[in-house]
């Protein structure tokens, strides 16, 4: 490890060979449907954050640290990405205060090998792969003779989000549920094109999507993790594009979720685009619809000029989609049926615990490209979801119950608690730098004061069925959430994913992936909480609500990081010195360790590298120093982290999706090796010698 005087290195250097930077275009155009090629559908004219009056506060006493509250007890402890996910510590730790513990592993250096890199001492394997069976009857999977029939039965494709319920009555047993984002058509079929799209594809497709829920058990002699068989048919599910979902909340049976094949407005069917989630206190999982828009066709016969605009909100144009659904499902032709997309953008709920209960989407959490939602319980025992909406220039929000919690895992406290997010108020976030705007140059140059950092204000938008946005119906607010922020003068965010709460501080942390727009010409510049243009590399953003409490309507911020090369002068590694860092591109999910270090995974690398997991202290002496704790292989993403004492999951996805890969041209051969198909999987990561993850 270098000195802390020796300016000339970095504790991992970067790579200097050739390699295609960040995000492949073919994961642009299946993922997401290549949204970062077209225009970013914000097009209000909000005030732009270097022309708010500056709201000078004092810096003393922000974001110090809140007095630390166990989030309250409802059954077993669930594991996520989530801040449920871990037990709170008796004491709290300030920013000044000793250094948290854990992180005790060597960091892995950047790569661009095809296999998932661990720290010395660590040890890796796969749990489930694509295909793998989750049902007790499901076939054997066979890669060139696949059928919608038995992707029904089998682990789907692209699994992002991953959470972790223990199993009542087992010891070391949980259900782990996976979200299957999207499918990538190409990779899965060799005789797939755009012009040999079949039924079948489609069907298979529709399959492939939703969410998984396996029962995994850990080897109390090797550590590690693995599928075992549901003998008594109680938990393992697929849930797919064609499972019904119960509609509730304050929009539940609105004019606009109306179809033909629904005309109450209160049943669809399926999920699509499930990106993040998170485990609630009450044994749920929070799952978030994104990139639902690419699914849609037609939107250009669509005539009605507000509709037309709604659409466009939501990056939903053009003619036949990728996919071509709309050929063997009118609900994917929006000529026929124009309310189908209003149908999906919402974050449903799912019970692992109860393989015959109905899923549900909750539209008093309002509808746009949902990264996930992850609660918190207030200090007044109500919950408080925070969100962000995937899309650049737009915006955050969180929603706080109008109800308690009830403590226990009684039948009658589950079931009270899985209707408390469908009363609530929902909010969307307002930030103010405290610098000058002269300050914030567009390079990530810190101000005069040394710090990117705030206040801000939650900003209400509806209450149940009352609206508080001029013009608008609360119906509207729900189903038209963009455009009700947009109204009510939101900040425009870089692209924020994952928005999580740490049990062990309170604060709220949320991965900004990128905005390469910022700065462009017709387009928002610089503001000290998205401080640069062009930003490939993204941030970290920490915030303290007022007085730690999680129900407030003002808070306090401070940009963690600023992600990218730490010899470049516009990154920031909260105060810490950079020549001992990991870099770091792109964050996306977030996680707590149970000593309340922040980990990272990253989607879109810009820095030459495979996307990674990586791991910082949020307090003492070394906040801010990330250390890489794993690549994984070429082409894929890192997702879903779940961090326990024992071990480490993460959601591989997308391995070897590289231009000009194809399933008849594959550039990966993970995790199988020799000349297979790269699978989308889960793997486990343990230390060999048994002890603890964060020792």
């Amino acid at each position: 490890m270098s000195s802390p005087t020796d300016r000339g290195r970095r504790l991992l250097p970067l790579l200097t060979a050739n390699h295609p930077l960040g995000r492949q275009a073919v994961t642009c155009e299946f993922r997401c449907g290549n949204a970062c090629a077209h225009e970013a559908p914000n097009t209000s004219k909000n005030a732009y954050f270097a022309d708010v009056v500056k709201e000078v506060v004092s810096r003393r006493g922000m974001l110090k640290a809140g007095a630390v509250v166990a989030a309250a007890g409802a059954g077993a402890l669930a594991f996520s990405g989530s801040a449920t996910a871990a037990p709170a510590h008796a004491e709290a730790r300030g920013h000044g205060g000793n250094d948290p513990g854990g992180l005790n592993f060597e960091p892995v250096a950047p790569n661009t090998l095809d296999q998932i890199s661990v720290p010395k001492g660590f040890q890796q394997d796969v749990v489930i792969r694509w295909g793998d069976g989750v049902l007790d009857d499901a076939p054997k999977f066979d890669f060139d003779n696949q059928t919608p029939e038995a992707q029904a039965k089998q682990f789907g494709f692209n699994n992002d989000f991953c959470g972790l319920v223990p199993v009542p009555g087992y010891h070391d047993s949980w259900l782990m549920v996976s979200n299957h984002e999207y499918t990538t058509e190409s990779f899965m079929f060799k005789d797939w094109s755009t012009t040999t799209i079949t039924e079948k594809h489609a069907k298979i497709a529709w399959a492939a999507h939703g969410m998984s829920v396996v029962m995994v058990d850990r080897d109390p002699r090797t550590g590690k993790l693995f599928v075992c068989p549901d003998d008594k048919k109680k938990y393992n599910r697929r849930i797919t594009l064609t499972t019904p979902f119960e509609v509730k909340g304050p929009a539940a049976g609105s004019k606009y979720l109306k179809t033909s094949a629904d005309p109450t407005g209160r049943r669809v069917l399926g999920t699509q685009n499930n990106c993040a989630g998170g485990v609630t206190p009450w044994g749920t999982i929070l799952s978030g619809e994104e990139n639902f828009n690419q699914y849609f066709a037609n939107a250009n016969q669509v005539t009605d000029p507000d509709t037309k605009a709604k659409f466009a909100r939501y990056g939903i144009s053009g003619g036949a989609s990728l996919r071509q659904w709309e050929r063997f499902d009118k609900r994917f032709d929006l000529a026929q049926e124009p309310n189908e997309a209003n149908r999906f953008g919402w974050i449903v709920e799912i019970d692992p615990l109860d393989k015959t209960s109905t899923p549900v989407k909750h539209t008093a959490l309002g509808r746009f490209k949902h990264e996930g939602a992850n609660v918190i319980v207030a200090k007044d025992g109500r919950v408080v979801a925070y969100m962000g909406d995937d899309e650049r220039f737009d915006y955050m929000y969180k929603f706080v119950t109008d109800e308690k919690m009830q403590k226990g895992g009684s039948k009658r406290a589950r079931e009270h608690n899985k209707q408390l997010l469908d009363k609530g108020t929902l909010y969307v976030a307002k930030f103010t730098g405290d610098s000058p705007a002269a300050e914030i140059d567009g390079t990530g140059k810190l101000p005069a004061d040394g710090e990117f950092d705030g206040s801000g204000e939650w900003i209400a938008l509806a209450h149940n069925d009352k609206s508080f946005v001029p013009g608008f119906t609360a119906e509207e607010v729900y189903v038209f959430t963009r455009l009700a922020a947009d109204k009510m003068g939101a900040t425009k965010m870089d692209r924020p994913e994952d928005v999580e709460p740490s049990t062990h501080n309170r604060r709220i942390y949320a991965a900004l992936t990128n905005n390469t727009d910022r700065g462009k010409a017709g387009k928002e510049g610089p503001t000290e909480i998205n401080p640069r243009n062009g930003n490939k590399h993204g941030h970290v953003l920490e915030i303290e609500e007022r007085r730690s409490d999680n129900t407030a309507l003002t808070f306090s911020w401070k940009l963690l990081l600023v992600c990218g090369d730490p010899l470049d002068p516009g990154t920031y590694f909260g105060g810490f010195d950079k020549s001992q860092v990991s870099p770091i591109s792109c964050p996306d999910n977030v996680a707590f360790d149970t000593h309340g270090n922040l980990w990272i995974s990253t989607d879109g690398n810009a820095l030459a590298s495979n996307d990674g997991l990586f791991a910082v202290p949020v307090e003492g002496k070394r906040r801010g120093q990330v250390k890489q704790f794993l690549t994984v292989p070429r082409g894929a993403e890192t997702c879903g982290p779940v961090i326990t004492e024992d071990f480490v999951l993460v959601s591989v996805q997308h391995p070897g999706e590289i231009d000009g890969a194809s399933a008849n041209n594959p550039l990966s051969h993970w995790p199988d090796g020799g000349t297979s198909q790269p699978r989308p999987s889960v793997a486990v990561v343990w230390r060999k010698d048994r002890r603890k993850i964060c020792d």
